[in-house]
């Protein structure tokens, strides 16, 4: 029954953008509907790879393999663990979620924004299931087109400086990581005689690698050259500066995506690749790694804390956010560890639940600046009460899922980092006070604006669309245990390797 599920699931979008090749440009319902049904059914065929996973499992569940070109040992080989399960989940989630949210948007070229959503999610299903490294690498440059375009084409009147800062961070980094990917084949030739881009070959051979003989060692080079291109991804201070402009300079389906998984790609290439590759470099270069995340935690919360605009606000909270997710992957333990992985679709709910909230206030006011609102529960309390719910879950509240991720994190790095956790602790609050502060400045105190005074409250379709990932920020912070105990057993193996 589940035979080539996998490989389905992360090739079907594409074929679904094929699918609207053929049909006029004009046809703008038809792109829409023949979008949206594929969409979702991409995401019901996706849930059977979480009730037929066995989470007693550590190893790579629904595999797939294809050879490609064998005399290199290049083949299309995908599989599901634990730690990729819930991020690949999370993706065929946001993408019905962005295609109704896009449903009322009166854009040019509508059918050329589905058609980059549709490969955008095959390139990020890819990156999170492919167990060979060549391709691995082909569907994370996947990724690097369909954004570009929906940031420089559908985008805000930067449109173009952002897409292309974005296209220059991420190819620069990706040079580094396919020649990180060709010396890791060289290597497994030189041991074994066989040429591969396996990932569960490298495991056996990677980690021989030396780390002997200064910063030259080809251990360090390696794992620097798979840091730069995932520290960029995250991002991870100082690399972070592509994001704010991206945000901000994105369509709202865009900055959901971007928010909601394109950033997990860095943490993920951390975990799967620096962490299991090279252990031996991560020992060297952890300290640093936890430097950088305690700075991104509390540098993303103090200049969020300026932002006039709800918009950007939230994308440098993303920075203070992913850098707990790289403080829980640094330190190293099972509950740190399954706390970053679980993080990781916790920032993706809650922050592109934000930016869609955001969006539907733009698309009444256009605008997004703080100073133009005040005193909008009195005309949108439905709507006020829901932005309140994410927030809270953004904060990490106990009961939502915010909490559960940064609890496990900080509990499972104190013994390992007590200075950091304690920073990291700041960076809670600071982020509980830029938060409600903005909370406070939008929704409550008298209505000054007139011109929001006829502004009606989230409608049914947009109620719709946040839902999905309502229940789930309430359902990971009520029983997190579903989520954490498929996950466990991988994270074992993998931090014993």
């Amino acid at each position: 029954m589940d035979q080539h599920l996998l490989l389905f699931v992360t090739l079907a979008p594409t074929i679904f953008a094929i699918l609207l090749l053929p049909i006029p440009k004009d046809w703008r319902r038809v792109h829409r509907v023949v979008t949206l049904i594929g969409s979702i059914a991409i995401f019901a065929v996706s849930t059977r790879l979480w009730t037929g996973f066995n989470p007693d499992n550590p190893g790579f569940q629904f595999v797939d393999i294809f050879p490609w070109i064998p005399q290199f040992g290049i083949s299309l080989h995908v599989g599901l663990d634990g730690i990729s399960l819930f991020l690949v989940l999370l993706t065929t989630l946001l993408l019905p979620i962005v295609v109704l949210a896009a449903w009322s948007f009166d854009i040019e070229h509508i059918k050329g924004l589905h058609i980059s959503f549709l490969v955008l999610t095959t390139g990020l299903i890819g990156t999170f299931v492919s167990l060979d490294l060549f391709f691995f690498y082909v569907f994370w440059e996947i990724t690097l087109i369909p954004m570009y375009f929906i940031i420089g084409v559908w985008g805000g009147p930067r449109r173009i400086y952002a897409a292309v800062k974005f296209f220059i961070f991420t190819m620069v980094g990706s040079v580094f990581m396919l020649v990180a990917i060709l010396y890791l084949a060289w290597f497994h030739h030189k041991l074994t005689g066989v040429w591969s881009y396996d990932y569960l070959d490298f495991l056996q051979t990677a980690p021989l690698l030396s780390v002997s003989g200064g910063w030259l060692a080809p251990g360090l080079l390696v794992f620097a050259a798979f840091a730069l291109a995932f520290a960029i991804k995250v991002p991870i201070f100082p690399f972070h500066t592509w994001l704010p402009d991206a945000h901000v300079e994105a369509p709202t389906t865009g900055s959901v995506i971007l928010a909601g998984v394109l950033l997990k790609m860095g943490a993920y290439g951390f975990l799967r690749f620096n962490r299991a590759l090279l252990p031996d470099a991560w020992d060297v270069f952890v300290p640093l790694i936890v430097v950088l995340a305690v700075i991104g935690i509390i540098y993303g919360a103090l200049v969020a804390m300026v932002q006039p605009d709800i918009k950007k606000l939230v994308a440098y909270s993303s920075v203070s956010h992913m850098g707990f997710v790289m403080l829980g992957l640094a330190a190293g333990t099972q509950a740190s560890t399954e706390g970053a992985v679980l993080q990781m679709v916790n920032h993706g709910l809650a922050t592109g639940a934000l930016f869609l909230l955001v969006g539907m206030i733009y698309e009444r006011t256009h605008t997004r600046l703080i100073a133009n609102f005040g005193g909008l529960a009195t005309v949108m309390p439905v709507y006020t009460g829901v932005f309140l719910l994410v927030t809270l879950a953004s904060i990490g509240l106990p009961g939502l899922n915010g909490f559960v991720g940064e609890f496990l994190i900080l509990a499972g790095a104190w013994s390992v980092y007590p200075i950091a956790v304690a920073l990291g602790g700041l960076g809670i609050i600071l982020g509980a006070v830029y938060m409600l502060w903005m909370v406070e400045r939008v929704f409550w105190g008298p209505l000054d604006n007139p011109k929001n005074e006829g502004l009606a409250d989230i409608s049914l379709r947009e109620l719709i669309v946040v839902a999905p990932l309502l229940v789930f920020i309430i359902w990971i912070g009520v029983f997190p245990t579903t989520f954490l105990n498929p996950m466990e057993a991988a994270v074992r193996l993998l931090l014993a390797r």
